[in-house]
């Protein structure tokens, strides 16, 4: 049974930065296009970005192109987000995703494998 497991949430101040993790358990990456999903308070989950695996093609919610990268080290079987001038709206739920197809900009129960979270707050 395929597994993916978040860290690196936590609380920082606008214009900060985190790095989220996630460790896939049970499959390889290798052959999974990756995406990241938030949700805030009060809002509907959004996609935040992906990346496909064959062409590594990736993609971003236009409010964080320019801050935000998404990547992943196959070695480690582990995804990442880099998140670079926080914002207040970027606070939320941040869950990472796998997906066997070779789209990823879908929605996430379109996906294989999510996670339980990790909570990002931006605040001052």
């Amino acid at each position: 049974q395929g597994q993916l497991v978040e860290s690196g949430g936590g609380l920082v101040q606008p214009g900060g930065s985190l790095r989220l993790s996630c460790a896939a358990s049970g499959f390889r990456l290798d052959d999974y296009a990756i995406g990241w999903f938030r949700q805030a308070p009060g809002k509907v989950r959004e996609g935040v970005s992906c990346s496909t695996y064959d062409d590594g093609s990736t993609y971003y919610e236009t409010s964080v192109k320019g801050r935000f990268t998404i990547s992943r080290d196959n070695a480690k079987n582990t995804l990442f987000l880099q998140m670079t001038d926080l914002k207040p709206e970027d606070t939320g739920v941040y869950v990472c995703a796998a997906r066997s197809g070779g789209v990823c900009w879908v929605p996430m129960q379109h996906y294989d494998y999510w996670g339980h979270g990790t909570q990002v707050t931006v605040s001052s």
